[in-house]
């Protein structure tokens, strides 16, 4: 083993100085929270500093306080389903080795939509832990499925496989979600709303049950990121270097379908942001993990939060859930993914 695959294996030969890297963290936190502060000012009403502060602080004597107070929790719900999706779509790029790897195009999400949708349908779920776990069981059941199918042949799951599998299987599932809710006249208004994907209408009681899981995945994909260094200098090289490949992969992508799951519970599913955030945090520090991971999460939180913010301003008096936004600003972005990859994936 060289000195310089040896360098790349531990993360110290990827591009990017460890200073430039941490002044470009502090940029983005502080980025992140002039959007939180915008999103809790700019909606319908907007509102004062002197509101925000009021709001803040529990009073609602106002309308405009009252805004705020509502707000707060749609803010929160947004950084924290953002991170998760930024997160996760960084894991799931590293353990695929896949430029398009994403929640929403391995069908992860749709997996997610689907057990809860079976969930609400046919158990008569109503709690949001029941979502939660629901989400979680059908978030690794969809990511289980889409490998299994990739992997078969000579070539095992190559990343082409991957996601024309993955992409197979997100449509296959959304038809069954439109066949379960079609005749449920009950719960259809509901689910079609949820299934866009967005923040509003967050509460705390609804987004404190869904922290645990997001920070146990969060930690879990943390600690894999050293690990996924090693993964992108191929499987023989990872074993050689003491990596047991298969485990690393079980636990990180265990880790990122936590995130996946908890998120599209609360959210619905929201695709795109974990495709996106991942590519341009390499171009900006680099592709070790130990540092990608961190600025996917800053970034994709930041990218929800503002997704909503131009939801609510573009479509006043009324709103686009982020969902929409995120899908308009994410297909396009997706074509030039692929353009710039020049299919190397193939």
């Amino acid at each position: 083993m060289t000195a310089n695959t040896s360098a790349i294996a531990a993360g110290t030969a990827l591009p990017g100085h460890p200073r430039g890297r941490i002044f470009a963290l502090v940029l983005l936190v502080l980025v992140l929270a002039a959007l939180c502060l915008l999103s809790i000012g700019v909606g319908t009403r907007d509102v004062t500093i002197g509101d925000i502060r009021a709001g803040l602080q529990g009073h609602t004597a106002t309308i405009a306080s009252a805004a705020v107070a509502f707000r707060v929790p749609r803010t929160a719900l947004a950084l924290a389903a953002g991170a998760a999706l930024g997160v996760a779509g960084a894991v799931m790029q590293g353990i695929t080795r896949n430029p398009l790897a994403d929640p929403g195009i391995l069908g992860v999400n749709m997996g997610a939509s689907l057990a809860v949708v079976v969930g609400i349908a046919w158990f008569g779920i109503e709690t949001e832990t029941g979502f939660i776990w629901t989400a979680i069981a059908g978030a690794g059941s969809a990511a289980v499925l889409v490998y299994a199918i990739s992997a078969i042949g000579r070539e095992g799951a190559t990343p082409l496989k991957l996601a024309l599998a993955g992409a197979a299987t997100s449509i296959a599932l959304s038809s069954l979600v439109v066949a379960i809710v079609l005749p449920r006249n009950d719960i259809a208004a509901g689910i079609q709303q949820w299934q866009i994907g967005g923040v509003g209408g967050a509460t705390f009681e609804r987004l404190l049950p869904v922290l645990p899981f997001l920070l146990a995945g969060l930690l879990i994909c943390l600690a894999s990121a050293r690990r996924l260094n090693v993964l992108a200098l191929g499987d023989e090289m990872a074993a050689s270097l003491g990596t047991r490949v298969a485990v690393t992969r079980f636990v990180a992508a265990f880790g990122a379908i936590l995130l996946c799951g908890a998120t599209t519970a609360v959210c619905g599913p929201i695709g795109f942001l974990g495709l996106i955030v991942p590519h341009f945090c390499r171009l900006l520090i680099g592709s070790d993990h130990r540092w990608l991971l961190p600025f996917s999460a800053i970034g994709g939180a930041g990218l929800l939060i503002l997704s909503d913010i131009v939801g609510r301003v573009i479509a006043r008096p009324g709103e686009l859930d982020v969902g929409i936004v995120t899908a308009f600003v994410g297909a396009p972005l997706f074509i030039w993914i692929v353009r710039r990859q020049r299919m190397s994936f193939l």
